[in-house]
């Protein structure tokens, strides 16, 4: 899987870094079991702080994407990741909404969205930009 980080981007790098490794889980290049780079390989191989990474770590630990074992390494949720709850979903439409409604200010049709949504779908499973 290729990171591209991009330092001059309004996102947090330690953001870009899950958000990368989220869209790998997506597209099942990461599968659950699967291993991830210690802290310090990782940051290490993509030339930035330990620190950062650990941010990376932890935030898909709180989404419970991965799992941190003390002493034995980082891994994709070997169970599988499960559908989303209603609150999740809740969330996501929380989250969504406000890039919604600038599209309506910008006069975005809604079929427009819908259809940007399922390119960005389809980007996404396919590992393009």
């Amino acid at each position: 899987m290729f990171i591209e980080i991009q330092t001059n981007s309004s996102v947090p790098i330690y953001l870009q870094l899950a958000q990368q490794l989220i869209e790998g889980i997506a597209r099942g290049e990461l599968k659950p079991g699967d291993s991830l780079p210690s802290v310090r390989a990782f940051a290490a191989d993509l030339g930035m702080n330990m620190h950062t990474v650990n941010k990376a770590y932890h935030y898909l630990e709180e989404k419970e994407f991965i799992q941190i074992v003390a002493k034995s390494g980082v891994i994709i949720q070997p169970n599988g990741i499960p559908k989303a709850t209603a609150e999740e979903k809740q969330l996501l439409a929380e989250r969504i909404r406000p890039l919604v409604a600038e599209g309506l200010v910008l006069k975005l049709s809604e079929e427009e969205m819908v259809d940007m949504v399922q390119k960005l779908v389809q980007h996404i499973k396919e590992g393009t930009s």
